[in-house]
């Protein structure tokens, strides 16, 4: 029979029930520890690590840099989210709410700092006038498949992901609830890609930067195996698309940022061993690798 669960009439955290991420989370807001965070010298100072979300930021410049905006360059700093990281003072103070990416724009008079990978996406695009329309019908479709990433991403990464692969005990009704909401994702995706090449129309841009991260793990699976689960092979549009995305410098460059251990190594299928050195060396500058 399946366990049921019958919540009481004030919720308390049970500290023993959060499985791998028990030692992290916890219903409150701000810092847990003083701790400063480094900065480069470089007109923005990235704060993140290599899973999807991160991913977004990082491929955002790597393509900047690729399209030959030089003053996109950047300092990308690791932050351990399994180490509890984003807890320091120093990030909180760059974002309140804990969370990979942050970022840090001192390119200007004064520092700005932008938070949330949707935010981060929009802040560069509009300040180098690339991956987003400037205005009319073209900008509202990218901002529309923006938003649709951005607000998909919890149910496959904290939904599907957290209960297929990372939830202490395995029940039906939460894997089938999120599987259901994640195929229906991908095929919203595919139905689109099915009739332009990528997301928003004919160009590349921030949509799909956002929405490559988190469609490519599953594709290349991620979640311990997923694609098959997931019946990924039915999404032929969604597989061209994230094979043409793979094979871009900016978007291989990007995931290897902050790639070194941590959630990243397991959703990270592609083999970079046999990639011209060329290619990597500005990514092992910019990791200490």
């Amino acid at each position: 029979m399946t366990q049921t669960y019958t919540p009481p009439a004030i919720w308390t955290p049970d500290t023993e029930n959060g499985g791998r991420f028990a030692g992290l989370n916890r219903p409150t807001a701000g810092a847990r520890h003083e701790a400063e965070l480094p900065v480069g010298e470089h007109p923005f100072q990235l704060y993140s690590l290599g899973t999807p979300n991160g991913q977004k930021a990082t491929i955002m410049l790597e393509e900047l840099l690729a399209a030959g905006f030089a003053e996109a360059d950047y300092d990308a700093w690791r932050i351990g989210i399994m180490d509890g990281d984003q807890f320091g003072s120093g990030f909180v103070a760059i974002n309140p709410n804990s969370k990979i990416p942050a970022l840090v724009d001192r390119s200007g008079a004064e520092p700005v700092r932008v938070f949330e990978s949707g935010a981060i996406l929009i802040h560069l695009a509009e300040r180098f006038g690339w991956g987003l329309p400037a205005s009319g019908a073209a900008r509202a479709e990218v901002l529309s498949w923006l938003m649709w990433q951005v607000g998909s991403a919890p149910f496959i990464g904290g939904g599907f992901g957290h209960f297929y692969a990372y939830a202490p005990e395995k029940y039906q009704y939460p894997i089938d609830r999120y599987t259901m909401e994640t195929k229906r994702l991908l095929a919203v995706a595919d139905a689109q890609l099915a009739q332009h090449e990528y997301l928003a129309g004919a160009d590349y841009t921030v949509a799909d930067i956002a929405a490559y991260p988190w469609l490519s793990m599953l594709y290349h699976g991620g979640y311990n195996g997923a694609d098959v689960f997931l019946s990924m092979n039915e999404y032929e549009h969604v597989g061209r698309w994230v094979r043409a995305i793979d094979a871009r410098p900016g978007a291989i460059r990007g995931r290897l940022v902050n790639a070194q251990g941590g959630l990243a190594e397991r959703h990270t299928a592609s083999d970079f061993d046999t990639l011209d050195p060329a290619l990597l060396g500005p990514v092992r500058q910019r990791i200490g690798g």
